[in-house]
């Protein structure tokens, strides 16, 4: 594994853990991309810092320049004014520069970590949250992860010239410096009472948004069921009743950010007022000068916008909060298994194959190398424990060993390449079926298909192998997705192949070619097969029977079938010879 990350893993390592709070996520992604973070702040605040001090030249223009009949210092200031300008147009495509690249970074960077996180976790992933959640994370959460850190230049400008200005002010009177000084900070603080409820909004909002996306992917994997059992009535109700839920939940939203959009112009604007009122009194009292009063009008108008980018500022981290949540919840979520020194998604270490059986303590099983050997039990799930501890896919140090070799010793991108389990359910993706068999040519793909008797699935995907598959093979059977499976399993020739009742969707007549072939295609190579199909465990060199998760009797089909009652039981349905 390289020591420093590549070019675009900006600043992420596969072996990063990330933080699981969202306020702590924030810090640890703005750690990363701090160098820009200060390079936008140092475009930011002297372009709105330039902005802020305009008033003052066109004030100091009108005293020096136009009530004093100097020309000379007309055109100075007049001059100056329009360095500002130039200082402001630089300053400010430098800030946009940053403020799009650290809105990207931190989107990016989010995504990378949740992406790891993503394949670390594995299959634990959408047994702990619904798939349509992780779903909207990746489709909006990504980007609003960015929003803060777009806002955080102009904020950085903001507050600078926010202070600028009231310094400027109290020089000029105390009264309206001390009306800017307390009153701005009281007008952005008197939004907590509206962004509380819009964060509890949004995210409920949120919420309901990802189960509608998670009923609509489970409507779509499983249309031809829904059609087949004439129930697309009951699924239309339930979509309709869920959507109007979300457009419940987005009308409060939508109450709550219009109040916040309201008060965006309402507080400056009325805060602007005061100031504008206060100014004129004191202008015609004589306390301050007509060039004075020209620029504390300027100010009004110009704090607007520090004001504005203050109350945006508290609106994006809202939303950048409920997306860290949602993100903070996949980062949280922990493997099935421990973790190998090359991490769940790292290249594999290299390791050799070990020698010897694989051997499962905790049931008994043991897999023989170079032999087919078969699991049967009663219970399906306790066989498919074993399945999947042979895979090391299950939570807790299970202690399955090869050899002298512990699995939890070897890295999980290792155990993934010497270990396959190929599950009952196999799923295939759209796409060209060559592409989705693999394998090293079109020569084993087609040796593949007719172990796997898979000859009719092929004609059945037109164009063949050039043929393209439609989501998860919706255009094929039961038997012709899983035979298809099979071919694939069989063309990654793992060490150890654990295939999970490979033909429960299959006739009679195919699933004894494919026990038939499936045999003397795997001679010689490690295999385990779980079934009770008397067809395929026939052919097994040996048999285990388990009870409870504990293998009660070992031999052959044939021997087992003579000698034990409980075997017959479990392969013939209790119906005896």
């Amino acid at each position: 594994m390289p020591t420093h990350p590549s070019p675009w893993s900006y600043g992420v390592r596969p072996d990063d853990l990330p933080p699981t709070g969202a306020d702590r996520l924030l810090v640890w992604l703005a750690r990363r991309q701090w160098r820009t973070l200060v390079a936008g702040a140092c475009f930011g605040i002297p372009w709105m810092l330039s902005v802020a001090l305009v008033p003052a030249a066109v004030g100091r223009a009108v005293d020096d320049g136009i009530v004093a009949r100097d020309g000379r210092a007309l055109v100075l200031w007049s001059l100056a004014v329009v360095g500002l300008g130039l200082v402001s147009a630089a300053a400010g495509n430098g800030r946009h520069l940053f403020a799009v690249r650290n809105w990207l970074t931190a989107a990016f960077r989010a995504g990378t970590v949740a992406d790891l996180a993503v394949r670390r976790a594995g299959p634990a992933l959408t047994r702990r949250m619904p798939a349509g959640e992780v779903l909207a994370s990746f489709t909006s959460d990504f980007g609003r992860m960015g929003h803060s850190f777009d806002v955080f230049a102009r904020f950085m400008g903001a507050v600078v010239s926010f202070v600028v200005v009231a310094v400027i002010l109290l020089r000029g009177s105390v009264l309206l410096g001390l009306i800017m000084l307390v009153g701005g900070p009281l007008l952005v603080a008197s939004l907590a009472f509206v962004m509380k409820p819009l964060q509890r909004r949004q995210t409920a909002q949120r919420e309901e948004a990802g189960r509608l996306t998670a009923l609509g992917a489970d409507t779509v994997s499983g249309l031809r069921v829904l059609r087949g059992i004439g129930g697309e009535d009951t699924f239309l109700e339930r979509y309709r009743s869920q959507s109007q839920t979300v457009r419940r939940a987005g009308v409060r939203v939508a109450g709550t950010q219009a109040t916040l959009d309201a008060a965006q112009v309402l507080l400056p604007g009325i805060f602007v007022l005061v100031v504008t009122g206060v100014g004129a009194h004191l202008a015609v009292d004589g306390r301050i000068s007509a060039g004075q009063l020209v620029a504390y009008y300027g100010y009004t108008a110009f704090l607007t916008i520090p004001l504005q980018t203050a109350v945006e500022m508290a609106d994006k981290l809202i939303t950048t909060r409920v997306a860290a949540r949602r993100i903070s919840r996949i980062l949280a979520v922990e493997p099935d298994h421990p973790v190998g020194p090359a991490g769940p998604a790292g290249p594999a270490s290299g390791a050799t194959v070990p020698a010897g059986p694989l051997v499962d303590p905790a049931s008994g099983v043991v897999v023989e190398p170079g032999r087919l050997t078969a699991l049967v039990a009663a219970r399906p799930e306790d066989t498919a424990a074993v399945a999947a501890r042979l895979g090391r896919t299950v939570a807790g140090r299970h202690g399955v060993t090869w050899g002298a070799t512990a699995l939890d010793d070897l890295a999980v991108a290792d155990v993934r390449r010497l270990v396959l389990v190929s599950q009952p359910d196999p799923r295939l993706f759209s796409g060209p079926l060559r592409e989705a068999l693999g394998g090293p040519d079109d020569d084993a793909r087609r040796v593949a298909l007719d172990v796997a008797d898979a000859a009719d699935a092929l004609a059945a995907v037109e164009g063949g192998l050039d043929g393209e598959l439609e989501e998860r093979g919706r255009s094929l059977s039961g038997g012709q997705r899983q035979r298809l499976a099979l071919a694939r399993a069989l063309l990654r020739d793992p060490e150890v192949l654990v295939l999970v009742e490979p033909t429960s969707a299959v006739d009679a007549h195919t699933e004894a070619r494919i026990a038939e072939r499936l045999a003397a295609h795997r001679a010689g190579r490690t295999t385990v097969v779980v079934t009770a199909s008397p067809l395929l465990l026939d052919r097994a060199d040996v048999v285990h029977l388990v009870e409870d998760g504990e293998v009660v009797a070992t031999g052959t089909h044939r021997q087992l079938s003579r000698e034990c009652p409980a075997y017959r039981s479990v392969v013939v349905r209790g119906e005896e010879d």
